[in-house]
C-alpha cells in the first residue's frame, strides 16, 4: 500500500493529509488562534466540586472551566496527596479526592467541545518516540498492536531495568525491533522531562500551563513512526529544515522520506484533497456502485444511513442488498476517518435477512476499521437491526472546526414554509391590533413571503383589513430571511 504525508503550512494554520493508494483518508488541521490543547498539562484550581455528579470543576487559565470526574483522579505522591488506600475502590466520593481551592496537576484529555470545557485526568502521561512514560505507576506494558510473544517480552525486559520510582513506561508499537539503546534514550528524556515538570510545578504559584504538547507537524511524525509512509511532502521550507533536523535527531528513518514541495500547484490539489474535503462536509456520500450514504452528526451521536439508491444489482434483491452493504462499510469507515467522528455512532444498514449476511457485514467493518488509529468498539446488530458502535473522540470533528452554525435555521437544518410565516404575519397582526391602538399596520418581510401575502394570500389579508377595520400595507425587504417579519404600527 502506498502511503503519504503531505504538509501544507501556512502562518495562521497548518493542514496534514494521509493519502493511501491515492485516497484521502485523514485531515488534521490545527489553527494558531485556536491551537487544540489535548496532551498539555496544566496547574489547576479547583473551583467547584459537585457531589451529585461525582465531578469537579477544575480553573486552568482557560475562560471555561475543565472538568474532572472522580474515576480520573489518581494521585502521585509528587502532588502532595497520597490516596492509595482509595485506588482499590470501585466507588470513590469527589469530596474525599479534592476539594474547593486545592491546586492539583491535571492533563488535558479531551479539547473543550462546543458549549463544554476540557476533559482532565490526574494520570499523567508523557509520549515520546517509543515510550509512554507513566509517572503514577511503577510497572511496564507493551502495545497490543504487538503480536510477537517473544517480542513483547525482549521489549519489556529491556524497560523493566529503567523503571524507578518515578514511574513506569507503555512500550509503543513503533519499538517493535528497536534495539536497547534508543529505548534507553527515551527512558532518559522522559525522565528528566517529568522530574523538570515536577520542579516547575512547585515554582508555579497561580493556575496555568506546565507543560504544552509538540504543535501539528512534529505530533504528526512523532505518532506516524513505523507506519507505512513512503513520502512526507511540506510546502513550506521553513518547517521542511525544522522537521528535517528533529527527525535527524528522533526519528533518522523518517529522514530519507521527507522532501520539500516547491510546485506552483498547491501540494492538496496533487491527490485532488481539497475537493474531498469539501465534500466531507456534505450529508450525502455517493458509493461507486449507485448506492449512498447519509451521514447526520448530532450533539448526542452521528447516524450514517446506509441506501441503494440507482443501485439494482444483476441477481437477487438479498445479494443486491448485501453487496451495497458490504461496499457501504469501507465508505463508513473512511468517513469516519476522514471526519474525526468520534462518540456513539449508530449506523442503519439496509436489513438483510440472512445471519450470514449480518456477519460478514460486521466482519467487513470491523477489517475497514483495522486501519484507524482512534479506539473503536462495535457492539453488532441490535434488536432493530441497527449497528452500534463507539470511536473515542478527542477532538474536534471536520465539521465542527471547517464550519459554523447557520444565522438563518439556527442549526435545525430546515425552514418554515413560506406560508407558514404569512399565517404568523397575519396572527400577530390581530395581537397588536387587541393590544394597541393603532390607525394603520406596515409589514416588513422577505421578498418571498412579501409577494406571497400580495398574491396567494391577498384574500386572506383583504379579509382580516375587513375584520380589524384598518389599513395593511406590506413592503418587502431584501436583507430580511425567510421567516424574519416585522409589524409596525402606523
Amino acid at each position: 500500500m502506498s502511503v503519504e504525508l503531505l504538509i501544507n503550512v501556512t502562518p495562521s494554520e497548518t493542514r496534514v493529509a494521509l493519502v493511501e493508494n491515492g485516497v484521502l483518508q485523514e485531515v488534521h488541521l490545527e489553527r494558531e488562534r485556536n491551537r487544540g490543547i489535548v496532551g498539555n498539562i496544566y496547574l489547576g484550581k479547583v473551583s467547584r466540586v459537585l457531589p451529585g455528579m461525582q465531578a469537579a470543576f477544575v480553573n486552568i487559565g482557560m475562560e471555561k472551566a475543565a472538568f474532572l470526574h472522580a474515576s480520573d483522579i489518581i494521585f502521585h505522591e509528587e502532588y502532595g496527596e497520597e490516596i492509595a488506600e482509595q485506588r482499590s475502590l470501585q466507588t470513590r466520593d469527589i469530596r474525599d479526592l479534592v476539594r474547593e481551592g486545592q491546586y492539583i496537576l491535571v492533563q488535558v484529555v479531551k479539547d473543550p467541545l462546543g458549549t463544554k470545557g476540557a476533559r482532565l485526568t490526574t494520570d499523567i502521561t508523557l509520549p515520546s518516540r517509543y515510550l509512554v512514560f507513566m509517572p503514577d505507576s511503577s510497572h511496564v506494558g507493551v502495545s497490543q498492536r504487538i503480536e510477537d510473544e517473544a517480542e513483547r517480552e525482549r521489549l519489556k525486559g529491556i524497560v523493566e531495568q529503567y523503571c524507578s520510582d518515578q514511574g513506569g513506561f507503555i512500550i509503543r508499537t513503533a519499538a517493535e525491533g528497536v534495539g536497547e539503546d534508543e529505548l534507553k534514550q527515551d527512558t532518559i528524556f522522559l525522565s528528566k522531562l517529568w522530574a523538570k515538570l515536577v520542579k516547575k510545578k512547585k515554582k508555579t504559584r497561580k493556575e496555568g500551563i506546565i507543560y504544552q504538547d509538540l504543535n501539528l507537524a512534529y505530533r504528526i511524525l512523532r505518532d506516524f513512526v513505523g507506519a507505512e509512509l513512503e513520502q512526507i511532502r511540506i510546502d513550506s521550507k521553513l518547517t521542511y529544515q525544522q522537521l528535517h533536523a528533529f527527525t535527524e535527531e528522533f526519528v533518522p528513518e523518517l529522514t530519507e522520506r521527507m522532501s520539500y514541495y516547491p510546485g506552483e500547484r498547491p501540494i492538496f490539489d496533487l491527490f485532488n484533497v481539497e475537493t474531498e474535503i469539501q465534500k466531507a462536509l456534505e450529508r450525502k456520500v455517493e458509493l461507486k456502485s449507485g448506492g449512498y450514504l447519509i451521514i447526520d452528526q448530532t450533539e448526542a451521536m452521528t447516524t450514517i444511513d446506509v441506501n441503494t439508491g440507482a443501485f439494482v444489482g444483476h441477481r437477487a434483491l438479498e445479494e443486491t442488498i448485501f453487496n451495497t452493504n458490504i461496499e457501504a462499510t469501507q465508505a463508513i469507515a473512511r468517513q469516519l476517518r476522514l471526519r474525526n467522528l468520534g462518540g456513539i455512532i449508530i449506523i442503519d444498514f439496509i436489513d438483510m435477512q440472512s445471519e450470514d449476511h449480518r456477519r460478514r457485514v460486521l466482519n467487513g467493518l470491523e477489517l475497514a476499521l483495522h486501519r484507524d488509529r482512534a479506539k473503536t468498539n462495535i457492539n453488532g446488530f441490535s434488536a432493530l437491526g441497527l449497528v452500534e458502535m463507539t470511536r473515542k473522540r478527542t477532538r474536534e470533528s471536520l465539521e465542527h472546526i471547517l464550519c459554523d452554525e447557520c444565522v438563518v435555521c439556527k442549526g435545525r437544518g430546515s425552514l418554515k414554509t413560506v406560508e407558514t410565516v404569512c399565517f404568523e404575519i397575519l396572527r400577530e397582526i390581530v395581537r397588536v391590533n387587541r393590544a394597541y391602538d393603532a390607525d394603520k399596520f406596515v409589514v416588513y418581510s422577505a421578498p418571498s413571503v412579501s409577494e406571497a401575502l400580495l398574491n396567494d394570500e391577498f384574500h386572506s389579508l383583504g379579509e382580516l383589513e375587513l375584520f380589524i377595520g384598518k389599513q395593511i400595507k406590506v413592503q418587502s425587504e431584501s436583507l430580511y430571511t425567510q421567516e424574519q417579519f416585522d409589524v409596525v404600527m402606523m
